[in-house]
Parts: C-alpha cells; sequence; structure tokens
C-alpha cells in the first residue's frame, strides 16, 4: 500500500468520495453531514491523501484540514474525509492513512489535531479507531456547534 498526496477530484477517488457522502446521508441528518464533496477538498489549507494498492487501485483516502490556533496558539488540524473502500475494510487502510495525516500534523507544527464523527453506531468502528490513537471526545471546535448526531474528538501534539 502507498500512501501519497492526491487529487480529490480523479475518477476513481471522487466515486469513493461520492460513497462517503452517499453513507453519511444515509445515517446522518442533512444539517449534521460536515463531510466534504471533493471540489470542496480542494480549497486552501486542505491537504490530501489516499491509499492505493500496487496495482494503483484506490484502497482509502484521508485530508487534514488547517484550523486557526485557540487565543494565538499553534495552528491546528481537523482530519476530514477518512474512508476506506468497502473491498479494502479489515486491512489496516484507516489505521495506516491515520498515522500519516498525524505525521504530517506534527511535521507542519500543529499544536492539536481534531475531528468530528457520527454518534451512531454506523461510526462505532471510527470511533474506536481514533480512541486507539490518542483522541478524546471534546467539545465542538472551530465553527461546529453542539449536535446530538456529532462526536467530536481531538488529541494534543508535541
Amino acid at each position: 500500500m502507498r500512501i501519497t498526496l492526491d487529487s480529490p477530484v480523479r475518477d476513481d477517488v471522487a466515486a469513493l468520495l461520492d460513497e462517503h457522502l452517499a453513507d453519511m446521508y444515509a445515517t446522518s441528518p442533512p444539517e449534521s453531514v460536515h463531510a466534504l464533496d471533493h471540489s470542496a477538498l480542494l480549497a486552501p489549507g486542505i491537504t490530501f491523501w489516499t491509499a492505493r494498492d500496487d496495482d494503483g487501485t484506490v484502497l482509502g483516502c484521508g485530508a487534514l484540514k488547517e484550523l486557526p490556533g485557540v487565543d494565538g496558539g499553534a495552528p491546528e488540524a481537523e482530519i476530514k474525509s477518512m474512508r476506506t473502500a468497502a473491498s479494502a475494510r479489515g486491512r489496516g487502510v484507516a489505521s495506516a492513512v491515520l498515522e500519516v495525516l498525524l505525521a504530517e500534523a506534527v511535521s507542519q507544527g500543529y499544536g492539536r489535531v481534531s475531528l468530528e464523527t457520527g454518534s451512531q453506531d454506523f461510526f462505532a468502528t471510527a470511533r474506536r479507531l481514533y480512541g486507539r490513537y490518542g483522541f478524546a471526545e471534546c467539545g465542538p471546535f472551530g465553527d461546529y456547534v453542539a449536535d446530538p448526531n456529532s462526536v467530536f474528538m481531538t488529541r494534543l501534539l508535541g
């Protein structure tokens, strides 16, 4: 598996992100879906990676979105668009992508990495993954507001 910077508008990646959005809308009310579509992932301050098999098949993806630091502190990052292709689940793709995102966050000097995920059972596997990597539940951050359909998690870096 290779994890590299990539474009979210490549056809195979866009298809994976479309699946991601479809699942988000199938499991959460529209006002509680915070996933970004492929064009939104092209915004400045967002870096996007894919995991690919040796034959080039996309296995998963993830992104870091830069956030301003709190009270003049170090800038922070938000994890966005973590997704593993259905055919690649159980192969460690999410862990591998998350490790790359965390290493990049450290190298960029971010003081903290946070994320929003769903509170429904559908997202339990994701919450367990983040917990294994030292993320703890927190309150809303950035532009988020309290939402019973969201779980906010954060991890200090450094």
